[in-house]
């Protein structure tokens, strides 16, 4: 203890340096979070939508992707850094056996009868080590490697949550295609019967090649617009195949339905509650833990470390005389280094971590200021894409009835069969529409989920150990 008083008073030559104050940290209540809980949100949310094929597809997602097994592996190292940190608060000990057979220079150092003759040379020997860990060196560096695989544990769910959403909103997206689809193959089969009529007009000197062209033009445009939809329906196939971890045209034949999709109720309510269902948020925060820990290690290295090692063997020249009682060899090695020098390095290091801190705290302010975005933008668009649905829900209503006004003067003789086919456009329209605002619920409702935690619930204080 007399060796620790003197050291630290011999290190006052290498001080820190004036106390540095880290950013402020951005709260809930800075946000306007209240102290209402958010909503409960299922960790697999995907089954609210009433789809069995999502289902299961989402499963071969959580189970193969290559990108989860990335995240895992980092996981996976992270827990061994800790580990590798935890094993350097303990004592050490070593064996070690060697032989040798030299021939000794004869105008060396050794003098005779060694000089000038080959000999055998053996040494068995045992080391103990430990150092002190009076200045929290080895407890700090433990708790930042903690920090960083409770940081990865959380990315790790991160990584989960990004997939089963990027899953959802392609699967909700290829129904949307292939619902639109059939409303464009009746877009194209009146556009047909247009053109067919229009033609017949201009026989019978009815209409001129004007409307002609101009029937032809719209039909072009609808076969167009059927192709593009079914490059968006093949792209949307192949993604979700790759999402699952498999060959792209692995899902050429999925249909999905976007009638049979539930649109449930989604909560509404966030609370300060919601920055700890956040994985994201929650990584970004073991990282400033991380960077404070950092920080106080790097401090520590302004005071003296202290090493205490003791060595018992056997050493003896010549094989034969290893085992015999002369051959012992006892003792003991304390050191003691002290940064007597070194104060400008030091300080350097210091202000490296001091920085890093200062980086870890901002992330985590702007994870946090992202998340409350993301979450209120997602209730905001439900609300509002509600309102769109009950005014297109009219819209679509009104443009049935003028269809049906359409044929009812069609049968009655009061109007002929162009007049009805362009009756038909509004509300093909309107059909299309219908698809959009639906498909953009569905697809609000996923962004929604993953917004408010996707399910998840914080674990990572009970990180420990790496997995074996």
């Amino acid at each position: 203890m007399v060796w620790v008083l003197v050291a630290c008073a011999t290190a006052g030559c290498s001080t820190p340096g004036p106390e540095h104050l880290p950013l402020a940290t951005t709260t809930a209540a800075m946000l306007g979070l209240g102290v209402a809980q958010t909503a409960e949100v299922s960790a697999q949310w995907w089954r609210g939508l009433g789809d069995g094929q999502l289902n299961h597809l989402m499963a071969l997602a959580l189970q193969g992707h290559p990108s989860l097994a990335a995240a895992r592996a980092r996981l996976a190292r992270a827990q061994a850094l800790a580990d590798s940190s935890r094993s350097a608060d303990g004592l050490h000990a070593s064996l070690g056996v060697d032989a040798t057979r030299q021939r000794y220079s004869a105008h060396g150092l050794v003098p005779a009868p060694i000089a000038g003759n080959t000999w055998n040379s053996a040494n068995l020997q045992a080391n103990l080590g430990w150092s002190p860990d009076f200045f929290d060196r080895n407890a700090t560096e433990l708790a930042a490697a903690l920090g960083q695989a409770r940081a990865a544990q959380a990315d790790a769910a991160v990584a989960a949550q990004a997939l089963a959403a990027q899953l959802g909103r392609s699967y909700i997206a290829l129904a949307r295609w292939l619902a639109q689809q059939t409303v464009a193959e009746q877009t194209l089969a009146q556009r047909q019967s247009l053109l067919h009529l229009t033609q017949q007009r201009v026989a019978a000197g009815l209409d001129s090649q004007l409307e002609v062209t101009q029937a032809q033009a719209a039909l072009t445009e609808a076969q167009t617009q059927q192709e593009a939809l079914q490059e968006q329906i093949t792209l949307a196939r192949r993604q979700i195949a790759v999402l699952c971890a498999q060959a792209p045209d692995a899902q050429s034949t999925l249909t999905p339905s976007l009638e049979q999709l539930v649109l449930e109720p989604v909560p509404a309510i966030l609370g300060a509650d919601l920055l700890g269902r956040r994985a994201d948020v929650v990584a970004a925060r073991w990282r400033v833990e991380a960077a404070l820990q950092g920080v106080t290690r790097a401090r520590a290295d302004f005071y003296p470390d202290i090493h205490l090692g003791a060595f018992v063997g056997l050493n003896a020249l010549g094989v034969g005389h290893l085992l015999s009682a002369g051959a012992r060899q006892i003792g003991v090695t304390p050191a003691l280094r002290l940064p007597l020098f070194d104060g400008e390095r030091l300080r350097a290091q210091l202000g490296s971590r001091q920085a890093e801190l200062d980086s870890a705290i901002a992330q985590y302010n702007g994870a946090v200021l992202e998340t409350v975005k993301q979450a209120g933008d997602a209730v905001a668009s439900v609300q509002s894409l509600a309102r769109q649905h009950t005014l297109q829900a009219q819209a679509s209503a009104e443009a049935e009835a003028s269809y049906r006004l359409a044929e009812q003067r069609h049968r009655a003789g009061l109007s002929n069969a162009l007049a009805l086919l362009h009756s038909q456009s509004p509300l093909l329209v309107q059909r299309r529409l219908a698809l959009d605002v639906r498909a953009r619920q569905l697809d609000t409702q996923v962004v929604l989920m993953q917004a408010l935690g996707g399910g998840w619930h914080d674990d990572t204080a009970t990180l420990t150990t790496a997995v074996r």
